[in-house]
């Protein structure tokens, strides 16, 4: 499906449309949301409310996680440099994501959706799955293991960090000085503790719902291997609180992500009241809910 035969030019130029501002309320807005949740842990120190903070922030952290991937297309902003800062110095180093590897796969991905040779296949090939090999994958998230394994990753690109490329190294040493910052600014505000739910978070929570997103756009689609994104990818018209948890920043929109990857993520639900309304989707069905989904992706 080409969604340039169903949109009129105008109607082209309108979701294609980039913006700096956008672009800047998404990253201050995602950095003030993280800030938000330590001055409210440090305000109520207690297990309750630092449980619930770090659940939330790793769900920040995969919004970290988004913007990168749209600084990667190059989309959030409107010109590749400042794409391509942001990206590198700004949203990418609290998850020690190396921007230019991932798009190098993830683009990869774009072309090859559809086909057997998808990189990201082995990510969601199997579903629909049981329900007690969902909860299986789900407990090792939430149980650390995942998150483990990747840090125990970073753990060996540090102790190998001489023999890593120009652009590994680079990588590496912005997220571990962002990772500084953020513990000395902890440190400055009397509240150095609030550093551990910040590490927390990437080794419990960050697996945890990157998993629930990725299942949710490609797991268990009508067709995984047909070239037509409606049948290869899902979008999930979810309410606020389900996209703040498993898809902030408007990445619950993946099927039109795929179907015009140049269009910006703040104007992807836009592109989808459009082709709705053109009749692109008769027939279809979407979920509203990331609970109900894994239900369907894994029948008893």
């Amino acid at each position: 499906m080409d969604p340039k035969t169903w949109l009129s030019r105008e109607e082209l130029a309108s979701v294609m449309q980039r913006s700096d501002l956008k672009g800047a309320f998404l990253v201050a807005s995602q950095w003030l949301q993280v800030i938000a949740l330590f001055v409210v842990m440090a305000a109520y120190p207690s297990l309750p409310v630092w449980i619930l903070g770090t659940v939330l922030l790793g769900s920040r952290l995969l919004g970290f996680g988004i913007l990168v991937h749209e600084c990667g297309h190059r989309t959030l902003f409107r010109t590749p440099a400042l794409n391509d800062f942001v990206g590198r110095w700004i949203v990418a180093p609290p998850t020690f994501n190396n921007m230019r590897a991932y798009m190098r796969g993830h683009l990869e991905h774009h072309r090859l959706a559809g086909t057997a040779e998808d990189p990201d296949l082995p990510n969601y090939r199997d579903y629909p799955i049981s329900r007690d090999r969902l909860w299986r994958k789900l407990r090792r998230d939430l149980s650390g293991q995942t998150g483990w394994r990747t840090l125990q990753g970073v753990g060996r690109n540090l102790s190998n960090y001489s023999r890593l490329s120009q652009e590994a190294r680079g990588a590496l040493g912005r997220a571990v000085l962002m990772n500084i910052v953020v513990f000395l600014a902890l440190t400055a505000a009397g509240v150095p503790v609030l550093y551990l739910t910040w590490v927390l978070a990437y080794i419990f929570i960050l697996p945890l719902v990157s998993r629930i997103r990725q299942v949710a756009e490609h797991g268990a689609v009508p067709d995984l291997y047909s070239m037509d994104a409606r049948k290869n990818t899902r979008s999930v018209r979810s309410n606020w609180l389900m996209r703040a948890l498993f898809s902030p920043h408007g990445v619950n929109w993946h099927l039109e992500h795929h179907l015009m990857p140049s269009v910006p993520i703040y104007n992807l639900g836009r592109l989808h009241r459009l082709l709705t309304a053109k009749g692109a989707y008769d027939g279809m069905r979407f979920e509203t809910n990331y609970v109900n989904l894994l239900a369907a992706v894994s029948p008893r």
